[in-house]
């Protein structure tokens, strides 16, 4: 059976019997257009289930309303709560959100973002994922002139707008705060050093050891920034525990995989060992105990990366110097240190 053909403002105009140019102007609330027509014209728009033709309206405008984003997993908290923060502000701006998802896959990411391009987006988001450590389609669809945006990690060798979190800050107010409660040997579970966020969070680890005159101890940091590496590394972490009295995760999840192979092996949170977070999802507060985490602010950083794009995307040509906005983190003290 042959699908019919969508519906035009042709055939509204020949079925209603008035020109197309009112159609379109009375779809548009055009004031020329009276009030008594334009309810004619749209409640019969409705009752047909007219849509206007966006692939034709993108070619005459050389705009397609539509705002690519590459982010490495939905599933995290971060950047679901990060993800609703765009869409509220794109939708009440007229433009549609196309999300993609690295897998934290550098092969996949640049499918994703040649995908998008391919869709003639008006610009893009993006989150790196934690294996790309090569910029190069990036830089070319950058120099192409395509609108991109950073957040959370960021590309370092372009020169565009990015929406950050202190991760130095977070990383040392995390540690100055298990310091506080005597805490003196603090494992550190790391993320891959090549990301800025996971540098900024492990220098910031370092500085408040050195501002307590304690020494930095490589035995203490782990590469370790999931459940599945907190579960691979489980006899390891259980060998250190005897010696350690903090631990510092690089996000909620490996914080509270950390906490379960803890209790697990007899060690009791925070009285033997206390556990700080980063990120403050959900789940800080389904762990027992609580988590004590630093709040990132996925929601407000999710908005303000639209924000900084369409100041792009409205002014298209002008010469608008490359900003970065820094969220600084909070601790959320809970249970758990």
């Amino acid at each position: 059976m042959t699908k019919p053909a969508p519906l035009t403002i042709k055939d509204i105009a020949r079925n209603l019997g008035v020109s197309v140019s009112t159609v379109s102007r009375a779809l548009k609330d055009h004031p020329d257009i009276s009030p008594e027509t334009k309810l004619m014209i749209k409640t019969y728009a409705e009752q047909v289930n007219y849509r206007p033709n966006v692939l034709a309206l993108s070619l005459r405008r050389q705009k397609s309303y539509t705002i690519g984003l590459i982010i490495p997993a939905i599933v995290h908290h971060y950047f679901s709560s990060v993800i609703s923060g765009m869409e509220e502000l794109a939708y009440k701006e007229g433009y549609n959100l196309i999300i993609c998802q690295s897998n934290e896959n550098q092969h996949r990411e640049a499918i994703n973002l040649q995908t998008l391009i391919d869709h003639r987006v008006d610009g893009i988001l993006v989150s790196l994922s934690k294996t790309t450590q090569t910029f190069d389609p990036f830089i070319e669809a950058f120099e192409s002139g395509l609108p991109i945006v950073f957040f959370d990690r960021i590309c370092p060798d372009i020169e565009t707008d990015r929406i950050v979190t202190d991760d130095f800050h977070g990383g040392r107010i995390a540690t100055e705060h298990l310091l506080k409660r005597g805490c003196k040997n603090i494992l550190h579970l790391a993320a891959p050093q090549h990301l800025i966020i996971g540098k900024g969070r492990y220098e910031g680890y370092c500085e408040a050891l050195k501002n307590k005159g304690l020494p930095i101890k490589e035995e203490l940091t782990l590469k370790c920034d999931t459940p599945e590496e907190v579960m691979a590394l489980e006899k390891h972490i259980i060998d250190l525990a005897p010696r350690i009295d903090g631990v510092f995760a690089v996000n909620d999840s490996t914080a509270i995989a950390a906490i379960q192979v803890l209790q697990k092996a007899g060690f009791r949170v925070p009285d033997d060992i206390a556990v700080v977070g980063f990120g403050d999802g959900p789940n800080a507060k389904i762990i027992h105990p609580e988590l004590t985490t630093v709040v990132q602010k996925g929601y407000e950083m999710g908005r303000a990366s639209v924000r900084l794009l369409l100041q792009r995307l409205n002014n298209p040509g002008a010469a608008i110097s490359p900003q970065t906005i820094t969220f600084k983190p909070v601790m959320k003290v809970r249970e758990s240190a």
